[in-house]
């Protein structure tokens, strides 16, 4: 079951939308203040909130170490920020000067990409802090943006209904009429689908849009074939257009947030609803799974955020066991290791493993000495 364990109230005006690090829960407002907060307590950071922008802030995002926010607004800017001390690292304006609605960071946070009302996408470089790559939709504000797993494309959702498909270069692999009355969100799940025609790995996508609608989507990502984006099954349990949509980390469960003031979690693999969450007294604009801790945020019109925590054999055991039967230990990625952790209650050592990259290999490898030693466990 998802049981509703805090309630922040900090903002003062609208929420837009929230997003986790590891150990951090970002939020940012039509107040143009962005607020963090400490996993361990719901206590807000001290350097907190974030005061740079001059208008409202659409967008946040955590770099995949956690160690940058990014956040956005219609300002014309996406700010980049070390979560460190709060310092501005960066102000990037976004060429046209359009109000810039969504920013993303690639899997290995070497680009982070922004779109804006006019239609304007801008592949920033981390490193350097400039300008990389542009490009532009032909109709409509960009309004949602997501990476693939690998890093190797993107997908941006426009207010005219589109989905398109960017590679790295900036060059657009696919477009997809998918909501008619405009996008508002999309996710791509983090743990690639294997087992599709002749053997390639697909991607998960979902979308949602005015229409009411949550889509779901494989696509399939091949050198020699380009892009294919191949429509699985519609979701229809909201009664109002959807704002918001999030794939559990896993893979095994996707949140939806409405302006019915619902959030639904459905299982991915049937549609099933698993849960309505009816305790927002306005829009539902964002909603977004913890990645290593069995959490949910959810934000709305009414000024607050809601944390759900969910039972923790439910969020792990799926892709535990999965894992387990399919994969010897010695071939665990990081983040293998890091959903045995939780399904082993132990996901408050999940930082500390990620942050010495231990792997199926290297944990193999873990004695007694070495967690007492070098990990201070």
């Amino acid at each position: 079951m998802a049981t509703l364990i805090h309630t922040l109230a900090d903002h003062s005006d609208d929420v837009n939308y929230c997003a986790f690090s590891s150990s951090c829960l970002a939020t940012c407002s039509l107040d143009k203040t962005i607020r963090v907060y400490s996993l361990n307590n719901f206590t807000e950071l001290p350097y907190s909130p974030l005061k740079g922008h001059t208008y409202a802030v659409h967008c946040c995002c955590f770099s995949p170490s956690g160690h940058l926010l990014a956040s956005c607004s219609t300002d014309g800017t996406t700010v980049v920020w070390d979560t460190r001390d709060g310092r501005m690292l960066a102000v990037l304006e976004q060429p046209s000067g359009s109000p810039v609605r969504v920013c993303r960071f690639s899997p290995e946070s070497t680009y982070l990409v922004s779109g804006a009302a006019d239609g304007s996408a801008v592949l920033w470089n981390m490193q350097s802090l400039k300008l990389y790559r542009s490009g532009n939709v032909k109709d409509g504000s960009l309004v949602a943006c997501a990476f693939s797993p690998n890093g190797n494309f993107f997908v941006t959702g426009s207010s005219c209904g589109d989905l398109t498909i960017w590679d790295d270069k900036m060059r657009c692999l696919c477009n997809e009429k998918a909501h008619d009355l405009g996008v508002t969100c999309c996710d791509i799940s983090s743990q690639p689908v294997s087992g599709g025609e002749h053997g390639f790995r697909y991607f998960q996508m979902a979308s949602c849009g005015q229409d009411n609608q949550i889509k779901l989507w494989l696509i399939l990502f091949a050198d020699f074939l380009g892009v294919e984006l191949k429509y699985k099954c519609t979701l229809n349990g909201h009664s109002a257009p959807v704002l918001a949509c999030a794939f559990s980390y896993d893979g095994q469960m996707l949140v939806s947030g409405s302006v019915d003031k619902c959030v639904i979690i459905y299982e991915t693999s049937t549609g099933n609803t698993l849960h309505t969450l009816s305790q927002h007294t306005r829009y539902v604009t964002t909603c977004a799974f913890a990645p290593y801790s069995p959490l949910l945020a959810t934000g709305s019109m009414d000024k607050t955020v809601n944390i759900w925590q969910f039972d923790l054999k439910q969020l792990c055991a799926g892709n535990t066991v999965e894992n387990e039967s399919k994969v010897a230990v010695e071939d665990w990625s990081e983040d293998d290791v890091s959903a045995w952790l939780c399904a082993q209650d132990l996901a408050d050592f999940v930082g500390l493993f990620k942050m010495n990259n231990i792997d199926g290999k290297e944990l193999l490898n873990l004695t007694k000495e070495s967690l007492t030693n070098e990990l201070k466990i």
